[in-house]
């Protein structure tokens, strides 16, 4: 287990490199024998100085590594989580400066926004859509305040790097158009991504542990020993069916979402 001292510095050194634009090495470098709980503990760290040094206030949740396919290449076999801020959205149709973001890829989610409070290690699908009240069209936008592959030693980050690093999430982009849980079939929900006019990923919410709603019922398993719950109101990003998708300034990623709309972004 890291020290209280150890899980603020690398917290700290996370809050710079996002602050100075410069990606440092990965945080298991430094600490080889760090866990889980670890990782977790400077994620939460790096929250609560982005919460009294920025003025940052919690608006949500972003799941991740809720498909086999990133769970295999992660080497993990369960998801993640990262905390969403108010800083973070992004409006339909935004410009977005891609050097506010150190390596910015995006992934094409669901979002959820309760109406009613969730909590427990039993949370089932149903009650999920019952607490839910509308699902939008979102992109995660997400980065790496430390370097995937360590320029220097070759070394590769970890899962407890990404963790730490808050789940790799940076922001998100919000769709327009609003359903209500019962109005369509969740997994059968899908969308096609055009990178500069072009096809570059294809996919549908099944992807997300075959129903969206399951990486929800797994982030309130995983807060429930904890006393903490799902709040209504907050937005929770449910796991992305696509691969991540790398942008860089002068890129237009344009995301249909067929009967749910349409999401545009442009990199600047």
């Amino acid at each position: 287990m890291l020290d209280q001292q150890q899980i603020k510095a690398a917290a700290d050194a996370l809050y710079t490199a996002e602050k100075t634009r410069q990606q440092i090495q990965p945080i298991t470098l430094t600490y080889p024998n760090m866990d889980m709980d670890d990782a977790y503990a400077v994620q939460r760290a790096w929250v609560d100085k982005k919460i009294s040094d920025d003025g940052a206030a919690i608006t949500g949740y972003k799941i991740g590594l809720t498909s086999r396919a990133m769970q295999m290449a992660m080497n993990i076999t369960t998801p993640d989580f990262g905390i969403l801020l108010d800083d973070m959205h992004f409006p339909n149709n935004s410009d977005i400066p891609a050097a506010d973001f150190l390596d910015p890829r995006i992934e094409v989610e669901l979002g959820f926004v309760l109406k009613k409070p969730l909590f427990g290690e039993s949370v089932t699908v149903d009650q999920v859509l019952d607490a839910t009240d509308y699902i939008v069209p979102a992109l995660e936008l997400i980065a790496a305040r430390s370097f995937r592959v360590d320029p220097q030693s070759g070394y590769t980050r970890t899962v407890f790097d990404t963790i730490s690093d808050n789940a790799a999430n940076a922001g998100y982009i919000e769709g327009d158009v609003r359903v209500a849980p019962g109005d369509i079939d969740l997994r059968w929900a899908g969308a096609i991504c055009y990178l500069n006019g072009e096809v570059e990923e294809t996919g549908l919410a099944a992807g997300v542990l075959d129903h969206p709603a399951k990486g929800i019922c797994w982030v309130c398993k995983r807060f429930a020993p904890h006393g903490i719950g799902i709040e209504p109101g907050q937005f929770i990003l449910a796991g992305s069916f696509t691969r991540p998708i790398a942008v860089k300034p002068g890129d237009k990623i344009v995301c249909d979402y067929g009967p749910l709309g349409v999401i545009n972004a442009q990199f600047t």
